[in-house]
């Protein structure tokens, strides 16, 4: 007998996806999941999207969603893409006086157990003016449910979305485990250390969390760990590794945080990123360079070819026009570059929430020939 929580995937077939990506960025998400449709799962389909909203459709023609999503099972394999939830429906023109009895009507049969209730917004500035409405309707909608007989929580998989345009507009999908990230609206909530010597502290920040469990961050990113920050100063991502115990060293011509410096967790080094080299492999490599992406991309892998690192996390600065691509093309710039060592090296990209104009590249050397 198969449980409910298999039953909230199965018993549903989604024929469109709701994604969420950075305000402006719409269609580089859209150029993702296209080819990934096309190319990697055979499903043809078209995007709807609108410049500048933070979100976009992806409905299939032929094939199968799931058949797209199993192409992409882990939320972290997509770059553009903040949020991806199965499509149930949308509704507009929601009565302001029953908007919980509207939505009830559209839920499909199966499945009636959810593992939560999750409510988003845009991200941009008008859809931050929701955020108190999408608060001060989690209490309707969550009795609304348990009314007409769907639970919440019990052992079910899938966790049922409201994703608000507006008070009037409302997308509802499902959220597929492992698929759909576990924050809210895929955006991470951290907070600035005072401490910190900048805000670039927070990339770093979040990038640990996205790419690595907690498990992976208390083995790998520990004292007694050496890393080698490039183009460190003044030190807000030598500061997240310091404030784990590790040996930093910041490779900078410019000035580091005095506080930073009394730790004596640091050793800065007045050099240039592109010509330093350790004495020995270190366990991580961090890099936060401006500079052309493919440049970084190039030197990153030879950090591996020549077995300087064993692992590293850097961005690369993204030009205006199509970035996806620009993406591809760096990867595939990092992996010739790393030679004969890039079949031993997984590899993850993603635009954080706490990236501008770039996306966040994670590397680790998982065998050695």
């Amino acid at each position: 007998m198969q449980e409910p929580a298999t039953r909230n995937i199965v018993e549903f077939e989604a024929r469109s996806l709701l994604m969420l990506c950075r305000a402006g960025f719409e269609g580089d998400a859209a150029a993702e999941v296209m080819a990934i449709a096309e190319d990697t799962a055979g499903v043809a389909g078209y995007c709807e999207t609108r410049s500048g909203t933070g979100w976009l459709q992806f409905h299939a023609v032929t094939g199968s969603i799931n058949t797209l999503l199993n192409a992409r099972p882990d939320w972290r394999d997509w770059v553009f893409t903040r949020q991806c939830i199965s499509l149930i429906t949308r509704i507009d023109q929601l009565p302001p006086g029953d908007r919980v009895a509207a939505i009830l009507e559209q839920l499909p049969d199966s499945p009636r157990e959810f593992a939560g209730l999750q409510i988003d917004f845009p991200d941009t500035n008008d859809g931050k003016s929701l955020s108190r409405f999408c608060r001060s309707f989690a209490g309707p909608m969550r009795k609304g449910l348990a009314q007409a007989g769907h639970g919440l929580g019990n052992g079910a998989s899938a966790a049922l979305h409201l994703f608000f345009v507006d008070s009037a507009t409302v997308f509802l999908g499902l959220g597929r485990p492992g698929v759909t990230c576990p924050w809210p609206a895929g955006i991470p909530r951290l907070k600035m250390p005072r401490a910190a010597p900048s805000r670039s502290t927070l990339k770093l920040e979040e990038a640990l969390k996205v790419f690595l469990s907690p498990e992976e961050q208390l083995a790998r990113i520990r004292p007694g760990r050496h890393a080698v920050d490039l183009g460190a100063a003044p030190g807000g991502w030598t500061w997240q590794l310091t404030q784990r115990g590790m040996r930093v060293q910041a490779v900078d011509n410019g000035l580091m945080d005095a506080q930073l410096m009394e730790t004596g967790l640091v050793d800065h080094v007045r050099g240039d990123a592109f010509r330093y080299r350790p004495s020995r492999p270190v366990d991580l490599m961090v890099c936060d360079v401006v500079e052309q992406p493919m440049r970084i991309a190039r030197l990153m892998g030879q950090w591996f070819a020549r077995g300087d690192c064993r692992e590293a996390i850097f961005n690369l600065k993204l030009p205006m026009k199509r970035r996806y691509q620009h993406v591809l093309d760096c990867l595939e710039a990092f992996h010739a570059a790393a030679n004969g060592e890039s079949s031993a090296i997984s590899v993850r990209t993603r635009q954080l929430y706490h990236d501008r104009e770039e996306v966040t590249v994670h590397a680790r050397v998982t065998r050695r020939g």
